[in-house]
């Protein structure tokens, strides 16, 4: 199926190609992957029968003059994952565990708080109908406190009952956004056409909902920032580049925008790029997409794709390109320890590449945002930076 407008020449896209088989190659070598991948979403009768388990827990507790307790996996601790590069970071099998005791000033709070989640939750599944987060936290804004009050214990309550979110009919509030040659249908059956003009549109709310993706893109690029998002569309990369997709999560990603992601590397398998600032938090968000995170481990094969490539901007890539020192910034103490801290994470000792770049940035102390291109023109990062890139391979 053809998307207008018409982008480079075929022959711009030889080396993305042979990424692409090589990716292909290398799925088909570890047995492949289902369309839609990740890990099977449970039935509601699961859901249904994994609450009332829970609940039955409770009762027995009581009639035995017990204090009720939750336990629930502790996803704190680094010694509580355990890292595969074809998956990511996931949870350990025998792992420590936490109590939310019932009998603790500390956590009596938090017991009830869970117990009427679990509440609301089974009567969503049964009902088959779905909630926002956000929706959770207003039934009782002032029993809850905060609204990251209510988003720790959904996830605490995933990860106990063993079940992604969407199981349990709960719906995050999207922030990312998508623009491109991509069609979609949502699950109430509109119609969804993302264009390569300058406006985007919004990531669903829904994920799993979403059916017949249509694309013809030879690669997804995932941008960092909004602002630079938003430059790339005034710049008209996406009619350039085309056929093509972009996604951007406006900095640290949201559920839905790597649910978003996930599933369009597992329907379609083109290669997916991430563009980042050439800074400590930059690369942790490219780690996030790529690899996941330590708080959502328990839901890896739902959210990680490892086969995502660092496309820019690189440390290395700075004095390549003689990018003056007086537009590059000093790496912050905070920076310093954030570097320090993902240099020791599990997955950089399978990517040298990375590393080398990060010890770049460690050396020359110095960081530079993606803007620091515009030194060199106004339109550096659309018109010259990304197309040589994805033209002659420039990712690691």
């Amino acid at each position: 199926m053809a998307f207008a407008p018409m982008g480079p020449e075929a022959s711009f896209f030889e080396v993305l190609d042979q990424h692409r088989a090589s990716l292909l190659a290398t799925l088909r070598r570890s047995g492949g992957e289902t369309a839609g991948g990740g890990t099977r979403l449970a039935s509601s009768s699961e859901v249904l029968g994994s609450i009332e388990s829970v609940i039955q827990d409770v009762i027995t507790s009581v009639a035995r003059n017990e204090a009720p307790a939750f336990t629930i996996d502790n996803r704190s601790s680094w010694e509580n994952i355990k890292f595969e590069d074809s998956v990511g970071l996931q949870m350990a099998s025998h792992c420590t565990t936490r109590k939310i005791k019932s009998d603790s000033l500390k956590s009596v709070k938090k017991f009830a708080l869970i117990l009427k989640i679990l509440s609301m939750i089974y009567k969503l599944v049964q009902s088959n109908t779905y909630a926002t987060k956000r929706d959770i936290y207003y039934t009782d804004s002032q029993l809850f406190g905060n609204q990251t009050v209510v988003d720790n214990i959904i996830n605490d309550i995933s990860c106990m009952l063993k079940m992604p979110r969407i199981s349990l009919h709960i719906l995050s509030t999207s922030k990312g956004l998508i623009a491109g040659n991509l069609r979609y249908l949502e699950e109430d059956g509109t119609r969804v056409h993302c264009t390569c003009g300058s406006t985007a549109v919004a990531v669903p709310s829904n994920i799993q909902g979403i059916r017949n993706l249509i694309t013809d893109a030879k690669f997804l690029l995932i941008v960092e920032k909004d602002a630079t998002f938003q430059r790339l569309l005034d710049d008209s990369f996406c009619n350039r580049m085309s056929p093509c997709i972009m996604v951007t999560g406006k900095g640290v990603p949201d559920l839905n925008t790597r649910l978003l992601v996930k599933k369009l590397w597992d329907t379609f398998h083109i290669p997916v790029f991430a563009l980042v600032d050439a800074d400590p938090h930059g690369i942790e968000i490219m780690c996030i997409y790529k690899y996941g995170s330590m708080a959502m481990s328990f839901e890896a094969h739902n959210l990680t794709v490892p086969a995502i490539r660092w496309l820019g901007l690189l440390p290395s890539d700075i004095k390549r390109l003689n990018i003056p020192r007086d537009t590059l910034i000093p790496l912050t103490k905070q920076d310093q320890l954030k570097l320090d801290s993902v240099l020791k994470r599990p997955y950089v000792t399978c990517q040298p590449f990375w590393r080398r770049e990060m010890e770049i940035m460690a050396d020359s102390k110095l960081k530079a945002e993606i803007q620091a291109l515009t030194f060199l023109s106004s339109d550096y990062l659309s018109r010259v930076y990304l197309p040589n890139k994805l033209k002659f391979g420039g990712w690691i």
